[in-house]
C-alpha cells in the first residue's frame, strides 16, 4: 500500500475479509459481531494503523467535540492555572478546549465568543469583561450553547464558578484593623468594568466602616499607570498617613512595592500590601507576598464539569463560591510609629511633574 495513502475503514474490512458496516460495528463497539470476526477487524486495524477520528465521530452525532474557553490572559497565572483544570476535568471526555484570550477587552471578549460559536463549539466556559450585558453571551444562550463563567460572582442566567470576593475583602480588612491600620486604600485596574473588582472593593469598603474605620481610598489604573511604578509612587505619596494597600491582584500588590521602593519606602515597615489570587511568584519574592489565595485551578475544573452536566442535560445549578485562605505572607506588619525623624525627610517626588490620575476617596 502506498505509504502516504489516507487508511479508511474501507482498507481495514478488504484486509480483515468482512464488509465495512461489520468493520465500522467493531470499531465504534456498536454492535455484535463474532470473536474470530472482532480479532481480524481490530489486527487489520492496527497493522494498517488506522483509528476513527473522534472529529468524524462527532460531527455524525451533530457534535464538534470542542468547548471554547475565553479568558482575559494567558500571561496571568490564574487564568492559565484554570485552563489547565479545564483541561484536566476533560481528558478522557474526548473534548478538546478552544482556549482565546481578550486583554481584558469587552469588545474583544465579544468577538471572541462570536468566532468560537462560529467553530459550532459544544460548550463555553467564560471569563470576561461585563458578562451580565453581554450581547456574545446571549446569542450563545440563544443558540442552546451551554455556558458556565469563571471568577465571576452570580450573574442572572449562568452558573458561574468563584470565590466569594466580597467576603473575602472583608478578611483584608480586619487584617488591617487587627494590626492597626486606619488610613488604607484600595488599588484596581479597571474598576468600572470589573465585576470582580467592584465587589472585592465593596466587601472591603463595608468592613472598614462596620470597625469604625476611614474609608478607604479607592484608586483606579489603567494599564500604562500599573506599569509605570513612577505614576503609582506619586500617587500613594498624595495619600497622608496611608499605611497599607489592598491591591485586587498580585500583580498590582508587586507593582505597590516597587513603588514603595521608589518613594523611599521599606514593605512592610512603612507601608503594608495585600494583594488578591495567591499566584505562586507572589511566595517567591524577597519579601513574600501577603494575599488571599484563591483555586483556580479548581475553578477551571469545576467550570468544565458544569459544561459537561449541561450538555448532558442536566439543570443548571449554582454552586456555593469556593473556598479562600489567607495567606500572612510578610508585605503586612503593624503600622510604624511616626518618628520625629520621619518629619525631616523631603516629600516624594521633590520634582516630578503632577500626573492627572483616578483617585476617588469612597
Amino acid at each position: 500500500m502506498h505509504p502516504f495513502k489516507k487508511i479508511t475503514i474501507k482498507d481495514v474490512a478488504r484486509e480483515a475479509g468482512c464488509g465495512i458496516a461489520t468493520a465500522s460495528r467493531v470499531l465504534n463497539k456498536s454492535g455484535p459481531a463474532s470473536a474470530e470476526v472482532r480479532e481480524r477487524v481490530e489486527m487489520a486495524a492496527r497493522e494498517l494503523g488506522f483509528s476513527f477520528s473522534s472529529i468524524g465521530r462527532a460531527l455524525q452525532g451533530g457534535r464538534s467535540m470542542t468547548i471554547g474557553c475565553l479568558v482575559p490572559s494567558l500571561a496571568n497565572p490564574v487564568f492559565a492555572e484554570a485552563v489547565q483544570g479545564a483541561q484536566e476535568a476533560l481528558r478522557g471526555t474526548g473534548y478538546q478546549l478552544l482556549i482565546s484570550s481578550s486583554n481584558y477587552d469587552g469588545d474583544a471578549d465579544n468577538k471572541a465568543i462570536m468566532t468560537l460559536l462560529a467553530k459550532e463549539i459544544d460548550g463555553l466556559i467564560v471569563t470576561m469583561v461585563a458578562p451580565e450585558s453581554s450581547e456574545a453571551l446571549k446569542k450563545a444562550r440563544q443558540r442552546g450553547v451551554p455556558v458556565s463563567l469563571m471568577f465571576h460572582d452570580a450573574v442572572e442566567g449562568f452558573p458561574t464558578v468563584h470565590v466569594d470576593n466580597f467576603e473575602a475583602a472583608r478578611e483584608v480588612a480586619r487584617r488591617f484593623f487587627d494590626l492597626g491600620h486606619r488610613n488604607t486604600a484600595f488599588l484596581s485596574l479597571r474598576f468600572s468594568s470589573s465585576d470582580r473588582s467592584r465587589n472585592r472593593y465593596a466587601g472591603f469598603h463595608a468592613e472598614c466602616r462596620d470597625r469604625g474605620l476611614p474609608d478607604p481610598a479607592l484608586i483606579e489604573l489603567s494599564e500604562t499607570e500599573a506599569n509605570t511604578p513612577e505614576v503609582l509612587a506619586e500617587i500613594l505619596a498624595s495619600l497622608d498617613g496611608l499605611t497599607a494597600v489592598f491591591a485586587s491582584n498580585d500583580f498590582l500588590a508587586i507593582a505597590v512595592q516597587k513603588a514603595a521602593r521608589l518613594m523611599g519606602k521599606s514593605v512592610p515597615r512603612d507601608l503594608s500590601v495585600v494583594g488578591f489570587d495567591g499566584i505562586e511568584i507572589g511566595r517567591l519574592l524577597d519579601v513574600p507576598l501577603a494575599t488571599v489565595e484563591t483555586a483556580p485551578e479548581s475553578m477551571g475544573r469545576q467550570a468544565a464539569l458544569t459544561v459537561l452536566d449541561l450538555m448532558q442535560g442536566k439543570a443548571a445549578v449554582q454552586a456555593p463560591p469556593l473556598p479562600f485562605h489567607f495567606r500572612a505572607g510578610a508585605t503586612l506588619a503593624r503600622p510604624r510609629m511616626k518618628s520625629r525623624d520621619d518629619d525631616q525627610v523631603a516629600p516624594w517626588p521633590p520634582s516630578v511633574p503632577s500626573i492627572k490620575t483616578k483617585l476617588k476617596q469612597g
